[in-house]
């Protein structure tokens, strides 16, 4: 057995383990190997392993100090699937990214500041920077505190994201097609590639409302073998090749809002129904918005071009994105507030070959 350091992290309303590069294979092989075994990837439940049977529980975030002048440290997400034995490392998490930031801090990285630390983030998935501001009262990262995230229970202290260079994340582009608006199949489709490739899709074009929950649309087989054919159309468009055993682009099903909100959304991981929603899904929907010509423009209706904050509501409440720009004419950041809280830190056991029976 393998014995590797470890801190298990809620980062949004998602979970996985934290590792430095170091204590992991530098063999891309065989670190992803390792990583299977550690979460248990190939059944159901991941019974033999520390992921929690869900894609939102499965998930890994790899640190390192960066060697790039605008970051301190460097994150890489793998998405570990939960029934296949195989990762995927293509998409940025930005729940999994709330969680580096104190990592980063705890583990010595960077340096504690009095008050608030910023840790300034590249993701290798995506090559691009994210700002991290990190409570730290006495140079030591704060939980505890007052702020409540929708699909995670209680309070946290806030950790406060901007994604500095989104656009075109995987494909250079943020329309990655040429056009704000496609039609697939006969039904209308925006492809864009804001902090994560997406397929934008309104619901009703689909046969569903958009305020079914989770459950009831990873039970509805129809919708989901609809919903894939359009993606991997949608990924060729994008430029992505054969999407098939990828997680990108993400289909997201979209409605007007029932409450307060500026949309409705549904967001797939790609085949399951996420039961909240992605930071990185977030940030390409709130552009979407603002964005003339799309999908989510059209269900909106008015001139959105001007909105500056955009509430977007999911299965388990709804999150707020704050759109900016540095300078007239510069490039359109985001930025989220949200919470993260260390779970436990130690070692981790994994099998030195596969042990799993399926």
């Amino acid at each position: 057995m393998q014995r590797i350091p470890c801190v298990l992290m809620r980062g949004g309303t998602s979970k996985g383990p934290v590792f430095h590069a170091w204590d992991l294979p530098s063999n891309v092989v065989e670190r992803d190997e390792v990583l299977l075994n550690i979460m248990g990837s190939g059944h159901e439940l991941e019974i033999d392993g520390i992921g929690g049977g869900s894609p939102q529980t499965s998930k890994v975030a790899i640190v390192s100090p960066s060697l790039h002048a605008d970051a301190d440290v460097d994150y890489l997400f793998v998405q570990v699937m939960v029934a296949q034995r195989r990762v995927d490392t293509a998409p940025n998490c930005g729940n999994m990214l709330c969680a580096v930031g104190p990592f980063a801090i705890e583990q010595g990285l960077v340096k504690a500041q009095e008050g608030h630390t910023l840790v300034r983030i590249r993701n290798l998935n995506t090559n691009t920077f994210v700002n991290s501001r990190v409570d730290t009262p006495g140079g030591i990262v704060r939980y505890e505190g007052q702020t409540a995230i929708d699909g995670v229970p209680g309070t946290a202290a806030p950790i406060h994201l901007t994604f500095l260079n989104a656009i075109g994340s995987k494909t250079g582009k943020l329309f990655p097609t040429g056009k704000a608006r496609d039609v697939i199949d006969g039904i209308p489709v925006t492809c864009i590639d804001m902090a994560m490739p997406m397929m934008i899709v309104e619901a009703n074009q689909l046969g569903v409302t958009g305020s079914e929950s989770p459950a009831q649309l990873d039970a509805d087989t129809v919708l989901l073998e609809k919903l894939e054919a359009l993606r991997i159309k949608a990924g060729r468009a994008m430029g992505l090749g054969d999407v098939s055993s990828m997680v990108i682009p993400k289909p997201v099903l979209i409605s007007p809002p029932r409450f307060d909100g500026t949309l409705q959304v549904r967001y797939f991981m790609p085949h399951n129904c996420h039961r909240a929603l992605a930071i990185t899904g977030a940030v390409g929907l709130a552009t979407a918005c603002v964005s003339p010509g799309t999908v989510a423009a059209g269900v909106l209706g008015d001139d959105t071009a001007a909105l500056t904050q955009i509430r977007l509501e999911h299965p388990s409440g709804a999150i707020d994105i704050a759109l900016s720009r540095n300078e007239e004419g510069g490039p359109l950041q985001a930025s989220v507030v949200r919470t993260a809280r260390r779970l436990f830190s130690g070692f981790v056991y994994a099998p030195r070959s596969r042990r799993l029976a399926g």
